[in-house]
């Protein structure tokens, strides 16, 4: 967990600290890892501190996979990769560029369909200007479910995150994941049944075999697609969400109530 290196930054963040642990009843943290590095800067106490993982309603629309190809300039034949990430350092856009390139000429039909926006958009252009055609430039999308469900795959080779919702959308779609085991991503894919996890750092030659691997192997990414979509029912909808939550709300309040 980062916080800033100039000393005002880190008076402002040693603040917000103090404030929650004096005037909150519980801190919550979206992930272990998140709780873990929170805990870690030594200015709060574990049992003030309470991990909730995140969750979605990922209602998948009717398939039109066809058009939405046409309309994002991909060909039905392409095996497409999406990488879904604001557009700024950190995210492994330089990483997936890359790999990709470095296995074109392997699977020529492979495309990196890259959505999202962000304010380093010129920086990492140029990073994916690498890979040439085999990069197509979506921006932001509102209908990232519809778009999950018509691609093969969903790299996340991040840097640093603390608990991806794209990837909740992923499993969602029963789109196999490769990500960077960091942050909390390991507390939403499994690796070997929901995606495949790569090291920490990440590099194009980890994320290139984990890539390889899937491609090679259709009935694979069928499986783990599958096995995704088990485990978003099971831990990842909105409903199991709030059924996390509201028992952390409801002792917040009656620990208040009770003072």
């Amino acid at each position: 967990m980062e916080w800033g290196n100039s000393l005002r930054e880190r008076a402002k963040a040693r603040l917000m600290f103090l404030a929650r642990r004096r005037c909150m009843e519980r801190v919550i943290t979206v992930s272990e890892a998140a709780r873990r590095a929170y805990l870690a800067t030594g200015w709060d106490s574990p049992d003030h501190v309470t991990t909730v993982n995140n969750g979605i309603r990922a209602d998948l629309p009717p398939k039109n996979e066809s058009k939405l190809r046409q309309e994002l300039g991909l060909a039905e034949d392409d095996v497409v990769a999406a990488m879904v990430a604001v557009l700024r350092s950190g995210k492994g856009h330089d990483i997936a560029a890359r790999a990709i390139a470095e296995l074109r000429d392997d699977y020529p039909n492979l495309k990196l369909l890259v959505l999202g926006d962000g304010p380093d958009r010129g920086e990492i252009e140029r990073q994916l200007a690498i890979a040439g055609d085999a990069v197509v430039m979506a921006g932001f999308r509102d209908d990232l479910p519809a778009i999950l469900d018509g691609v093969e795959l969903l790299v996340h080779p991040s840097r640093i995150d603390a608990f991806p919702t794209a990837l909740l959308d992923a499993l969602a779609s029963r789109t196999p994941v490769v990500a960077t085991a960091v942050g909390g991503i390991p507390e939403i894919v499994t690796d070997g049944e929901t995606g495949l996890l790569i090291p920490s750092p990440p590099t194009a030659e980890s994320l290139g075999r984990a890539l390889r691997r899937l491609l090679e192997n259709p009935g694979l990414r069928r499986r783990m697609g599958e096995r995704g979509r088990e485990a978003f029912e099971a831990r990842f909808t909105a409903d199991r969400w709030i059924e996390r939550l509201l028992p952390v709300y409801e002792a917040a309040l009656n620990a208040r109530s009770r003072r």
